[in-house]
């Protein structure tokens, strides 16, 4: 029988003792400084007592709390800083004797600010900005973050409704992961009001401060944007409306109201982040021919698998993200077709999943199970896309064994309604599937279901993917690598151009993992005849660059180093920067190009790239 109603565990990364009571609602009142790169004020909680208990215990993390009350009371309380600093400290407040039966309903007001340097916040200088007219900042709470920015229960077992009332500088606008309620302001300062009134876990509170223009795109949805980017953005997510729509024949109805996107600056370090009613994405998806759209039909589904159906702790990150995977490629299945599914399944199998277990990591390596332990563990350091992929992998495979796509989405959306406003683990979700495909409880036992969670290395069985669209990658390989210089002019553009960007990109990256590395003469063709420099199709550039460093042909240098001066996403500047260090030749040119650009970088970004260049030790362990 599934027992959806078992509590998990307690969450190994967070101090709260959400098991004796819980969070409901939290209102936010905050004033962003960014002459102190500070937000001032204080956060409401409402909480609900589970059981008797003396005390709230929260996770708090270089926060300068000034006062507690409880129902209008002063109280004391206590910080004790975890031995590791990853974690933050444990905030302890004590309820006075009255207020500690079961049931009781208690406001706590905290008046706090935040560090500096908080690690939910990055404070943007107007030099790091598109526009470079006004300074910017922007969170990221995902995965133990929210500390840093509010005293909360920062786990995603604990989910609350939540409002907000933000004052920032005149001129200057607020966007948040909830609901818009209005604005009004003076000549000074400007205050916004926002309600969520869906409960969410701390980790997708988000805040956006900014110069930015909004562009609608259908009734409940828009993109935000800087103002010299804000057309381009909303020409290149003009498809949102009709993602949001498949994505809702897959899953069930939408329920956070609005879809709104923000494009942000080229200095975010990151690809996207699925804040509810406010997806953060980075503008290098901004490719000109709507090609990286896949990125907004990922972050879409997580409105259902991880905002909706969330991931207890980050020991089962693949509910959140293996789910998501899995609907983001049956959404552009049905956008453009199976085959298209099948070989998006494939190349996350190949070109992600085997490259994290291979390289990243090892076969042996305890993140490449898909339950971790995360003990002493900051989740930051255990990302990867194991849970993305090795999640993925086992949803695909447990529908090709249950009866196929439509059989397998009937039940999809069965477990998103079954746990909706919940944070459920694995042995949950089996629970449930168990239940649901009863009359094929002998197919489900022929599943390992331990080697699947516990094993470590690649999945125990390769799922079955079609191979349409990967066959047509291997005829045009086939066709460079047999090619010379006395025929190669007879390759025409013809089978490329008929490709899907992915296959294009599939295509470069097949090249570049061939030994021995391109001859010159054959890149010098492949730009000739594909024009690879002019695109601008961000995730082909990254593979084409790489393949013309590995062969050393130096033509390509200016373009790299233009590539890695115009953004700071982490996934293409680390490896460009990383291959061009490794090259005598264009070691000195890296440098002095990172030098010179380093003021306008994300902190983050600065940090791994100087250690890529060996400029100076790094002191973060960062992982994207």
């Amino acid at each position: 029988m599934c027992q959806h109603h078992r509590k998990p565990k307690r969450d190994p990364c967070s101090a709260a003792n959400n098991n004796e009571i819980t969070v409901e609602h939290t209102a936010i009142k905050w004033t962003v400084s960014f002459q102190l790169k500070m937000i001032i004020g204080q956060a409401t909680l409402t909480c609900r007592l589970l059981t008797k208990t003396d005390k709230l215990t929260l996770d708090v993390r270089d926060l300068s709390i000034r006062s507690v009350s409880i129902n209008g009371r002063d109280c004391d309380f206590r910080i004790a800083p975890n031995v590791y600093t990853f974690f933050g400290s444990k905030m302890t407040v004590y309820l006075p004797p009255d207020l500690q039966k079961e049931a009781t309903i208690l406001t706590v007001i905290v008046q706090y600010g935040t560090s500096p340097d908080a690690t939910a916040l990055q404070w943007m200088k107007k030099e790091q900005t598109a526009d470079k007219k006004a300074p910017y900042l922007f969170s990221q709470c995902q995965a133990i973050h929210a500390r840093s920015i509010v005293p909360c229960m920062d786990t995603p077992s604990v989910k609350s409704t939540y409002e907000a009332e933000v004052t920032v500088p005149a001129g200057m606008t607020c966007l948040m992961s909830a609901i818009g309620q209005g604005s009004k302001g003076d000549d000074e300062s400007t205050t916004f009001f926002y309600k969520q009134p869906v409960a969410i876990p701390s980790y997708l509170i988000a805040i956006v401060v900014g110069c930015l223009e909004k562009r609608d795109i259908s009734d409940r949805c828009a993109v935000w944007a800087e103002p010299s980017v804000v057309e381009k953005a909303h020409w290149e997510f003009a498809e949102t409306e009709d993602i949001l729509a498949s994505a809702e024949e897959i899953a069930g109805k939408y329920i956070w109201g609005r879809y709104d996107m923000v494009c942000l600056p080229p200095s975010f370090p990151f690809g996207g982040m699925e804040n509810p009613c406010l997806t953060f994405l980075t503008p290098t998806l901004i490719a000109g021919d709507r090609s990286l759209v896949s990125v907004i039909a990922h972050e879409i589904a997580h409105s259902w698998s991880g905002n909706l159906v969330t991931n207890s702790s980050w020991e089962h990150f693949w509910l959140n993200e293996g789910f998501t995977m899995f609907i983001e490629r049956k959404i552009c299945g049905r956008l453009v077709n199976e085959d298209y599914r099948q070989f998006m399944a494939f190349n996350g199998w190949t070109n992600s999943l085997m490259p994290a277990v291979y390289e990243q990591f090892t076969p042996t390596h305890q993140f490449t199970k898909l339950i971790q332990d995360h003990t002493n563990v900051d989740p930051d350091v255990a990302f990867s896309c194991v849970p993305y992929e090795k999640g993925s992998a086992l949803l695909f495979y447990l529908e090709q064994k249950l009866g196929g796509a439509e059989i397998f989405e009937e039940y999809l959306r069965d477990y998103l309604k079954t746990f909706a406003h919940q944070a459920i683990d694995s042995y949950q979700w089996k629970e449930h599937l168990y239940r649901y495909f009863a009359e094929k409880k002998d197919v489900l036992d022929t599943v390992n279901f331990d080697s699947w969670f516990y094993g470590v290395g690649m999945p125990p069985v390769t799922p079955n993917y079609g191979q349409a669209m990967a066959e047509a990658c291997e005829v045009v390989l086939k066709e460079w690598l047999s090619a010379d210089e006395s025929n190669i002019s007879e390759i025409t553009v013809d089978a490329y151009s008929s490709m899907q960007p992915l296959q294009q990109i599939e295509l470069l990256s097949q090249l570049w993992q061939h030994d021995p590395p391109l001859e010159h003469y054959k890149l010098e063709a492949l730009n000739n005849l594909y024009k690879l420099n002019e695109s601008q199709n961000s995730e082909l550039l990254l593979n084409w660059l790489r393949l013309c460093i590995k062969s050393k042909w130096e033509p390509c240098i200016p373009k790299a180093l233009e590539f890695v001066a115009s953004q700071g996403r982490l996934k293409f500047c680390r490896p460009i920067y990383r291959d061009l260090a490794a090259w005598p030749v264009a070691n000195k040119k890296a440098r002095e190009v990172y030098l010179r650009g380093r003021g306008q970088m994300h902190p983050i970004t600065a940090e791994m790239i100087a250690k890529e260049l060996h400029i100076r030790h790094s002191t973060h362990t960062v992982c994207f």
